[in-house]
Parts: structure tokens; C-alpha cells; sequence
């Protein structure tokens, strides 16, 4: 298979990212061809729909040398990291083939300097995900209502209240800031790690995000920007 584009977005890491998709709309992507699939041609009509299937590689999980091994189970982090499930019954990046399926909300068509792009909200990829392929979301044909969502329903609500003052606030530029506050509400921590005298730091939109967590609530210590050494790598 080849990669059609990648994404780019505010997320250089896994950390913090959101763990489903949709689950926080604030946060937009935009889906970059490569150079030969920057074709006008082949996303034409594709304004008509709201929403999109992205089909792409859970690439940072790929370790050189491990592609053909796999485990039957797995730990999901929303169990504590305890409880173990079949592979086929998550959707843990650890599986046979590394493919990820999410469903984005298609904002904009928009002309650059690498031709066509797609903006998109509710991404749960990180910065440079490669995409395999894109298609419509057609809501008459995949929406199920009565489906059940397994153990995820058990989960499924757990938000955390957000402290930041408006002074740290201020460090982040405006157009990422309903986003940072709405990835930190999802709680980025890893669920089996749960010291209250822990801090925590996410990398966010060349920033340094450090944060704590007690009795539901995250507050937000420091935020700075990532030092130089760090952009080069």
C-alpha cells in the first residue's frame, strides 16, 4: 500500500492525544498529500460530506524488527492496565497489522503552496501519522444506533475539571487554547499512573504543558516553550 498523505497537527508526541476520535472537537489537523496524490481532481466533490474515514498506520508503534510479532492480548490503559482483552476486541496500537480508523469532521477544502488540503477536527493522530486512504462517512450507512460499545461505555465519561490561570493561559497562542483545555479535560495521564504528587508534562504546539492531578481535578503548574534542542530532533 502506499501513503496518500500525512497529517499535521499540534501533537509532536502520543502523550495527551485525544483517545478517540471526536472526543475533542477543538482540536483541527490538516491532511497533507504526498506529491503524487496532489491531484485536484480526486477530491472533488468531497465538500458535499461532513464527515471523513481516515485509514492510516499507527506508525510510532512499529518497532524495527517486531513487525511480524503480535499478542493475542492486551492491557486497554482505560482498564487501569490491569484487566487484559483480545487485540481484536481493543483498539490498541499493538496488533498484526498497525492500522488505525478514525472518523473526522471535514472543515475545509483549502488551496496551498503543496496543493489541496483537508482541514479536519476531532484527529486523535499525532503530528505526521501517515494516511492510506480516505473516504466519505455516510451517516444513513455507518451509524449504528443500537450499538453497544463494550467496556469503553464504562469509561466513557471521565472528564477531569481544568485549573489554569489565565496568566499561563496567556502563553499559548489563542488558537490553541480551547484545544489544550479540552485535551487536558480528557485526562492525558496514562490510567495506570495515578500520583497525585506527580507532575506530568505534554508536549503541545512547541510548548511544555506541565500539569498535576488530584481529586479530579488537573491544574495546570508551568507552561513554557520547548527548548531548541528540542525542535531539531
Amino acid at each position: 500500500m502506499q501513503i496518500i498523505a500525512r497529517i499535521r497537527n499540534a501533537f509532536p508526541t502520543k502523550f495527551g492525544l485525544p483517545r478517540q476520535s471526536g472526543l475533542v472537537p477543538e482540536l483541527t489537523s490538516t491532511i497533507v498529500f504526498e506529491p503524487a496524490f496532489r491531484v485536484a481532481e480526486a477530491l472533488r466533490g468531497i465538500e458535499s460530506y461532513s464527515h471523513l474515514w481516515l485509514i492510516w498506520e499507527f506508525h510510532q508503534a512499529i518497532r524495527e524488527g517486531d513487525k511480524q510479532t503480535w499478542r493475542p492480548t492486551v492491557r486497554p490503559p482505560r482498564l487501569g492496565g490491569n484487566a487484559r482483552m483480545g487485540v481484536f476486541a481493543t483498539r490498541s496500537p499493538f496488533r498484526p497489522n498497525p492500522l488505525g480508523l478514525t472518523v473526522v469532521k471535514l472543515l475545509s477544502v483549502e488551496d496551498t503552496a503543496e496543493g489541496k488540503v483537508l482541514v479536519v477536527s476531532g484527529a486523535d493522530l499525532m503530528d505526521g501519522t501517515p494516511i492510506y486512504d480516505i473516504k466519505p462517512y455516510l451517516p444513513y450507512v455507518d451509524s449504528v444506533p443500537e450499538a453497544l460499545g463494550g467496556f469503553t461505555e464504562e469509561t466513557a465519561g471521565h472528564r477531569l475539571a481544568v485549573d489554569c490561570s489565565e496568566e499561563m493561559l496567556a502563553q499559548v497562542p489563542t488558537a490553541h487554547r480551547e484545544t489544550l483545555l479540552g485535551v487536558l479535560a480528557q485526562d492525558p495521564r496514562p490510567a495506570y499512573q495515578q500520583d497525585e504528587n506527580r507532575i506530568y508534562g505534554l508536549p503541545f504546539a512547541g510548548l511544555d504543558v506541565k500539569f498535576s492531578v488530584r481529586n479530579g481535578t488537573l491544574t495546570v503548574v508551568e507552561i513554557t516553550k520547548e527548548e531548541d534542542s528540542h525542535e531539531h530532533h
